[in-house]
């Protein structure tokens, strides 16, 4: 018989949104029947809500989350003063959620993520749970280049010593005090795959099936895929800079053993002028230079930001129903 430790929660849904007009009102009636059924099988407080967080939308995103939050009881809107990028406007919605709700669900707009796995989080979250991460069974839906370079991302990131659930992004459920934790996190590049296991506390997994955008575009094409990834690893772990010292070592051994071969070559009378490898010798070395200058930099580039210790983002707007 499974025991539960914690009482119906006052739950908040948070959902970051960036021009997302096309699939708002689908988002929000899912939502919100979800909250209506659990609210009736008392899985969560009467008084739990959703809150949509506009990052700077340049569409009508924002205009239907407020027509929304003034007519239906269980919608809140928080309107950033710009666009501030996916990871500070989600931080953004769960500071503003921590005060009045006792667990928190971080999910994206587009609904990939099966909002039938939100139950099963809260059961865990009553259950003794304090981080609930919601994982991919499969990608079948993916792609293979998808497939292929969301695993990649996930392999490289745990290579280069970055904790994170394997197939788990951004959905996931968070009591009070590991929410409280987690923004105890100040740094401005905050990479909070990476920073949730580092606040601790008793977690679990719960699997789910991720289905097809119903409308709209993707958010996290290619190019952002890759700077999520160099934001992550730079965040989250300095391996790149050891990599730099081995392979400074590396070439430094090699370059004693060219240079003891050269020099037998010279008394031996066998040295021969040879353009290709000079200029081979060369554009390696360049090279090399300018990669390690360059991920030197990406670290040099988080200490100046940070140092400024500028705010993520700026409320612009909180809206919620009147009645």
């Amino acid at each position: 018989m499974t025991v539960l430790r914690y009482p119906p929660p006052r739950l908040a849904i948070v959902v970051p949104c960036y021009n997302e007009a096309e699939v708002f009102t689908y988002c929000q009636q899912e939502l919100g029947k979800l909250l209506d059924e659990m609210k009736k099988d008392l899985l969560i407080q009467a008084d739990s809500y959703l809150l949509f967080v506009d990052d700077g939308s340049k569409d009508t995103t924002w205009e239907q989350i407020a027509a929304a939050s003034s007519r239906i009881p269980c919608v809140q809107g928080l309107k950033l003063s710009r666009n501030v990028g996916h990871q500070s406007a989600l931080l953004a919605g769960l500071e503003a959620a921590r005060p009045d709700a006792d667990a928190i669900v971080s999910i994206d707009a587009d609904l990939q993520d099966d909002i039938t796995a939100i139950p099963k989080m809260v059961q865990a979250y009553r259950e003794g749970y304090d981080v609930v991460y919601g994982v991919r069974a499969s990608r079948e839906s993916d792609t293979w280049f998808k497939r292929s370079t969301a695993e990649g991302f996930y392999r490289l990131m745990s290579v280069m010593g970055v904790k994170q659930v394997f197939n788990h992004a951004d959905f996931r459920l968070l009591s009070q005090r590991a929410l409280s934790g987690l923004l105890e996190y100040s740094e401005r590049n905050a990479y909070i795959r990476g920073l949730v296991p580092l606040v601790g506390f008793p977690s679990t997994e719960v699997y789910y099936a991720r289905g097809l955008r119903t409308a709209g575009e993707s958010k996290y094409p290619l190019r952002k895929m890759l700077a999520l990834a160099v934001e992550g690893i730079t965040s989250m772990t300095i391996s790149p800079l050891r990599m730099i010292a081995y392979l400074g070592f590396c070439i430094s051994i090699l370059s004693l053993g060219a240079t003891a071969y050269i020099l037998v070559l010279k008394l031996t009378g066998h040295t021969i002028a040879g353009w290709s490898s000079v200029m081979l010798s060369i554009f390696f070395m360049g090279g090399v230079q300018m990669l390690s200058l360059g991920i030197i930099g990406e670290y040099v580039g988080k200490i100046y930001i940070e140092a400024k210790q500028r705010p993520r983002s700026h409320i612009e707007n909180h809206v919620r129903h009147d009645g």
